[in-house]
């Protein structure tokens, strides 16, 4: 008579445990992550009577022209001459890209023409420009 083994070794891995694991993991990231903070130019934009809302976000790209003519592309500082690659090159990745231009008030006529020149050039033909609203007027 031949008796067998009753407990076999086993070549599988316990994967009971693995939703507790991969939770504890969601949970430690979720709080130790900081969120980047708004890295943009201060820059006072002027006031308008009426202004409406770009439709989405995730088009459009920011350029911030400060007072001194210092040019910020996306959180980037650059010079004026390397707008038109930067641009080329966004427009080429995403053809329906808006720029939103953010220029300050005290910013120089020279400055805003140079940056439409450069956009010109780039084919973004997409431009917004931002305001802010004057207190108690109506859209």
């Amino acid at each position: 008579m031949h008796i067998e083994k009753k407990t076999k070794a086993s070549n599988e891995i316990s994967t009971s445990s693995m939703p507790d694991i991969i939770f504890m993991l969601l949970i430690f990231f979720m709080v130790t992550t900081v969120m980047r903070e708004y890295e943009g130019l201060i820059v006072l934009v002027p006031k308008a009577k009426m202004i409406e809302k770009l439709e989405s976000k995730r088009n459009t790209s920011y350029i911030w022209a400060a007072k001194d003519g210092t040019i910020v592309v996306d959180d980037r500082r650059i010079n004026v001459d390397d707008l038109r690659h930067i641009m080329y090159d966004k427009m080429v990745k995403r053809p329906k890209t808006t720029v939103s231009l953010l220029a300050d008030q005290e910013v120089s006529m020279e400055t805003i023409t140079d940056i439409h020149t450069e956009l010109r050039e780039a084919h973004a033909l997409r431009l917004s420009y931002s305001a802010k609203r004057i207190e108690g007027e109506k859209l």
